[in-house]
């Protein structure tokens, strides 16, 4: 096995472990307020306080850190982050647990966005885009694999162990990316003005913008997952695990194509996806009636409702490259920045959604996402048409 395969295999393993960190607590959850005595919801705060420090968080290292090596950058962030997840798994307390929670959530999103600058350098231009959605597809891995074994584990034995768990594969992932990461790459430094110019281009913005409302689309009703199996269709909660198991692994699948999409100038095609998850979301109510049609409607979204990812990571990743080699790492963190706030928009929605309209209907709010969505990627593409022009004609 060549080198770049060990790099390709350690970056899904970052990918992986990042997921694992940042979904364990949803399965774990009610272990710890037992543990701690406190109230579910309580402990629930851990997952929102984790995505918006993760959010705010993310472009200001990004920016700060760009004068200094990425390797070393990295490398320094990966034992940060190491440190507050075991201190996670040491916590006897919410207060010590939610401390290292924001530690963790601090570096998590410049790793990933590290991680991703390295493999836009690493990999030939064939292959950019395919390991791109596989770094995607590490995190679906570790919702379907990595958080029910951590589940069981802290089951079985305690949640501290899920924790120390991660930790040992966070040890052996940094001791890997030491070895096998270049140690010099090329890269232009700037200062923060200068980096924060991407954000004026069109062409990025009106991505981000899609980005955000994107993941709103998909959380404005995966926020419910489980009460929509359950109590909207009716499995028994028995049947739960091997649902979501099945879900996740329509995830996975979901990745690998994003991959070929964008492999092949995919934001061409993004609204006709969009079409089909209007038309989905607003056909749920009364597909959610039958099993069979509310579960195939489930799927087919989960399918496509985040097939924009590597798509619109590559789009990201080109611009910078071509026209503001300073913000490589900020343009690299963009998707996963808004995504973040789109989770909390989407999460917002639902709960909003749920008391007005009930279970049966929150998927109505998601439509209404995935409607602006739609215009969202017209007008991207044809912003990018008119930059094609206007770079011909200059």
């Amino acid at each position: 096995m060549n080198k770049y395969r060990w790099q390709a295999i350690v970056f899904v393993l970052v990918a992986f472990m990042l997921g694992c960190n940042e979904f364990i607590v949803v399965g774990v959850l009610s272990d710890i307020a037992k543990e701690y005595q406190i109230a579910q919801a309580t402990v629930g705060y851990l997952v929102t306080i984790f995505a918006t420090v993760y959010a705010v968080s993310t472009p200001f290292i990004t920016i700060l850190t760009n004068r200094f090596s990425r390797y070393k950058t990295l490398m320094t962030l990966m034992v940060v982050f190491l440190i507050g997840n075991t201190l996670s798994g040491f916590s006897m307390n919410y207060g010590v647990l939610l401390l290292s929670r924001i530690i963790t959530a601090v570096v998590a999103g410049a790793i990933i966005s590290l991680i991703m600058t390295f493999a836009s350098t690493i990999a030939p231009r064939e292959k950019r885009a395919g390991l791109v959605s596989w770094i995607f597809a590490g995190f679906s891995i570790a919702s379907v694999f990595g958080v029910p074994i951590g589940t069981a584990i802290s089951t079985a034995y305690s949640w501290h162990d899920a924790f120390f768990l991660i930790s040992g594969v966070s040890a052996i992932t940094c001791v890997l990316l030491g070895w096998l990461l270049p140690r010099h790459v090329e890269q232009v430094q700037g200062s923060i003005k200068n980096q924060l110019v991407l954000l004026k281009d069109q062409r990025i913005y009106v991505g981000i913008a899609l980005v955000l409302f994107t993941a709103a689309t998909m959380y404005a009703y995966y926020t419910y997952i489980r009460p929509l199996l359950t109590t909207a269709l009716g499995f028994s909660t028995t049947s739960l695990n091997w649902l979501l198991f099945i879900i996740g692994i329509m995830s996975i699948i979901s990745n690998r194509l994003s991959g070929v999409l964008a492999e092949r100038d995919g934001l061409r095609v993004m609204p006709r996806f969009y079409i089909v998850d209007v038309i989905l979301l607003a056909l749920m109510p009364w597909a959610l009636g039958s099993k069979i049609s509310g579960l195939a409607i489930i799927l087919i979204l989960t399918l496509i409702v985040t097939i924009l990812n590597s798509p619109i990571q590559i789009h990201f990743l080109n611009i910078a490259e071509e026209d503001y080699p300073q913000s490589a790492v900020l343009a690299s963190s963009l998707n996963s920045i808004f995504f973040n706030f789109g989770i909390s928009l989407g999460s917002a929605t639902a709960s909003g959604m749920l008391g007005t309209v009930g279970l049966n209907h929150i998927s109505w709010g998601a439509a209404v996402y995935a409607a602006i969505s739609l215009v969202l990627a017209v007008i991207l593409n044809r912003v990018i048409k008119n930059h094609r022009t206007q770079s011909a004609t200059d």
